[in-house]
């Protein structure tokens, strides 16, 4: 087959008037290669196409049997759905989870409130949309402070965890001029951090992440610095792992069976990774589901987890495209018009111009969107929903 690996790349070389880990949840070129050598290996034809502006032009010029998509997108509050959706417009067959999947997701808050309803145990949480928002007193220290729409660990640092209403404030303050997004604040699970695999319909070995080694710098779980520095010990930010995890039958699966169900609770597809926290008393929390997880061969968990099932990168990557075609197959032909003709978009839509957060909205001049969002939400939300319960 002809395949589109559509990926984000990390840059060789960073802005440096852009925060740190602004492109941590991109792809390095050594996990680009990587999957389209192994697809290679197959005998596919492998074209990379970055997920930038010129994606949907590049699409409407080129054929292409299958997107092999990696993209983690770019602004926009469901920024990875952009792709999957732009793929179902075109009616090409994809790799990967949906459009709605990957939108709630990525957002922390609404997926935990679906976690909830499906009785699948999440720690206590409430959205901050000011660090004056007052504490659910239901809600108990230690917490941790995150954005609510980042993945590889952005905006999480060792400060992260809190143990006070004056830390609190102060983070949440921090991360939300950073970020100018809604902060998720949830109860500190103090346990053994875990991270299953869910390849098709099916639970990969649980691995188990470890960071006594990570004492001295003061991370004892997956913040920014761990995943971006992993393995530097002379930043003592070297965690180790254990796949199979040091778990007894019992609890290996539950800890695999709450995995299972919370992707089936947000709807992944083929593959993805849930990361949890299993408590001291043996209750496995899920943190966040990521349909998404990185494909680095040698550092990225789920490739762990497949060598410890016994499965090669290269199967591994062939049995991701097995799934998407297999799927594709069973869909039937789609009632709505073709939107292309001679692989040309006959129009061009005008896009609407959206508001960026922090400008000024029309009728209300000098308060910004994110401050009219927050005091909308502040009026409506309960203490029931800001909680989860």
């Amino acid at each position: 087959m002809k395949i589109a690996l559509i990926h984000n790349l990390k840059p060789a070389v960073k802005d440096s008037s852009l925060p740190p880990d602004y492109y941590s949840e991109c792809d390095s070129k050594k996990t680009i290669e990587s999957i389209a050598k192994a697809l290679e290996g197959g005998g596919h034809t492998v074209i990379p196409v970055e997920a930038d502006r010129n994606l949907p032009k590049w699409l409407a010029e080129n054929t292409v049997d299958l997107a092999f998509n990696i993209a983690e997108g770019f602004l926009g509050e469901a920024r990875e759905a952009r792709v999957p959706a732009l793929l179902e417009l075109l009616d090409i067959p994809y790799t990967g989870s949906g459009v709605l999947t990957c939108a709630l997701a990525l957002d922390k808050w609404r997926a935990k409130q679906i976690f909830r309803s499906q009785g699948i145990p999440t720690p206590n949480f409430q959205i901050f949309l000011h660090p004056d928002d007052p504490v659910d007193s239901r809600l108990h220290f230690p917490l941790i402070v995150k954005p609510n729409c980042e993945g590889s660990g952005k905006g999480i640092w060792a400060s992260s965890v809190v143990r006070d209403a004056q830390a609190l404030a102060a983070q949440v303050n921090i991360v939300l001029k950073e970020y100018g997004q809604k902060i998720l604040v949830e109860e500190f699970i103090e346990g053994t951090e875990l991270t299953v695999g869910i390849f098709g319909n099916e639970a990969l070995p649980v691995l188990e992440v470890d960071f006594t080694n990570c004492a001295p710098a003061g991370e004892s779980f997956y913040s920014w610095r761990v995943k971006e520095f992993q393995g530097n010990e002379e930043l003592h930010l070297n965690p180790q792992f254990a796949c199979p995890a040091r778990l007894d039958a019992a609890a290996t699966h539950a800890v695999q069976s709450v995995a299972l169900k919370a992707t089936r609770a947000l709807g992944c597809r083929d593959l993805a990774r849930v990361d949890i926290r299993l408590s001291q008393d043996g209750i496995p929390y899920v943190l966040e589901v990521n349909p998404l997880p990185g494909l680095d061969p040698e550092e990225s968990n789920i490739p762990i987890m497949v060598r410890a099932a016994g499965m090669s990168y290269e199967a591994f990557i062939h049995r991701i495209v097995s799934l998407a075609v297999e799927r594709s197959q069973k869909l039937s032909t789609s009632s709505i018009p073709s939107f292309q003709t001679n692989n040309r978009v006959n129009a061009s839509p005008r896009r609407r111009a959206l508001p960026d957060s922090m400008e000024k909205q029309p009728g209300s001049p000098g308060k910004p969107a994110l401050a009219l969002e927050q005091e909308e939400t502040r009026k409506e939300r309960s203490k029931e929903e800001d909680l989860g319960r």
